[in-house]
């Protein structure tokens, strides 16, 4: 920021003018005419001249809302009035004048409140140094506020994340405590019970059955805390994933096998369509696994009784491995197709199902993270297809 030398002080002068310029070597000429026309100007009438590089004070071309430099502002006595385009010494010749006109008219009022108020004189307005100091810290209030903002709707949703977590813990927690107590009494050892009572209580079937539930509940546990860990991290935290060389096939397979207690309880029927000379993915298993499980238990949850679910894995590019998981549920409707993947968003009918509204959140998340993408299809009564992509192995 420089002061034109023929200016007067501006703590003295009530016109004020601001001159906004850039490095660009086409401004040049022109604003060297226009400080040429402004040192002749001065010479009948004193005014102060700030010359402002927009380059080391870009708030300032904010606060007084520039489309292009250079720019000419008369700041004080108000209105503000701005000059810019091609022609602004044009447009100066003919403004000039009535600037002068009413900088003298301010200068009027103002001798007339010191001869009847006797009040402290102050300058005309406030200096840009003092404009650049309030608009930083206008700047600053409003980042702070933002960021207040966002935090409490961080405790808010860790808060919620927490109850609904605390309740959805309950209903796989008390299977897992029911086929242990069942286990346990099966295989009361007290002295008093003849081993051959034992057996009866319990077939080799029923504890295999048994411990088989109760580890896929503690499975449900686990990805219960994992996507809560995740989510409470915010959307805006870095994913950090570790990709590697990876068969997609055989990592559903075993997913399918691990849900398989799932299904059985539903008599759901899993269609699968898994070819087997499907290329490697470069991906993180377990965070690929963590998107397939997500998928899977929507699936599960909103395929009725007797419904079937699909998994589908297709050699879509040379580049792109596709997987489709799809269900005869509800369907999602049309309006909310992209909404269901922002976090915490869920829809009207899902108000009384467990979930927490991040599952779908976290899956976009990791699939971007493989620079992949996700959507779906739906139907309405019919069903939805969620389809990720993920990147074809190069080796």
């Amino acid at each position: 920021m420089e002061t034109l030398p023929v200016a007067t002080d501006s703590s003295e002068v009530p016109l004020q003018l601001l001159l906004f310029v850039d490095k660009r070597p086409g401004s040049n000429e022109k604003i060297r005419q226009i400080r040429l026309r402004l040192k002749e100007l001065g010479q009948d009438y004193p005014f102060g001249l700030e010359v402002i590089d927009v380059g080391e004070q870009p708030h300032l071309v904010e606060h007084f809302k520039l489309v292009a430099t250079p720019a000419l502002i008369k700041y004080h006595p108000e209105p503000r009035h701005i000059l810019a385009g091609s022609d602004i010494v044009a447009q100066l010749d003919q403004w000039w004048l009535r600037w002068r006109q009413s900088a003298e008219e301010f200068s009027e009022d103002q001798d007339v409140q010191e001869t009847t108020l006797k009040p402290e004189y102050n300058p005309p307005s406030a200096s840009i140094s003092h404009l650049t100091e309030i608009t930083h810290l206008s700047d600053e209030i409003f980042r702070l506020k933002q960021q207040n903002e966002e935090l409490q709707e961080q405790l808010q949703f860790r808060e919620r994340l927490m109850s609904m977590l605390a309740h959805d813990l309950r209903n796989p927690l008390t299977t897992v405590s029911i086929a242990l107590e069942t286990l346990e009494l099966g295989l009361d050892t007290r002295s008093g019970i003849k081993a051959e009572e034992r057996k009866e209580r319990l077939s080799r079937e029923t504890i295999a059955q048994l411990i088989r539930h109760a580890r896929t509940q503690a499975k449900v546990i686990d990805r219960m805390i994992t996507d809560v860990l995740q989510a409470a991290q915010g959307s805006g935290g870095k994913l950090e994933i570790q990709p590697q060389k990876l068969d997609l096939g055989l990592l559903c397979l075993r997913i399918l096998n691990d849900l398989e207690n799932q299904f059985e309880v539903k008599a759901q029927h899993i269609k699968t369509d898994i070819p087997t000379d499907l290329p490697t993915v470069y991906a993180d298993p377990e965070k690929v696994r963590q998107v397939l499980i997500n998928l899977l238990d929507n699936a599960i949850k909103y395929t009725p009784k007797g419904g079937s679910v699909q998994v589908a894995i297709l050699h879509r590019t040379t580049q792109k491995v596709q997987v489709s998981v799809c269900d005869t549920g509800p369907g999602i409707p049309e309006e909310n197709r992209e909404r269901i993947f922002e976090d915490q968003f869920r829809l009207e009918r899902d108000a009384g199902k467990d979930g927490y509204g991040i599952g779908l959140a976290l899956c976009q998340r990791i699939v971007r993270a493989h620079y992949g993408q996700i959507w779906v299809d739906s139907t309405p009564s019919q069903g939805s297809c969620f389809h990720f992509t993920l990147p074809v192995y190069r080796s």
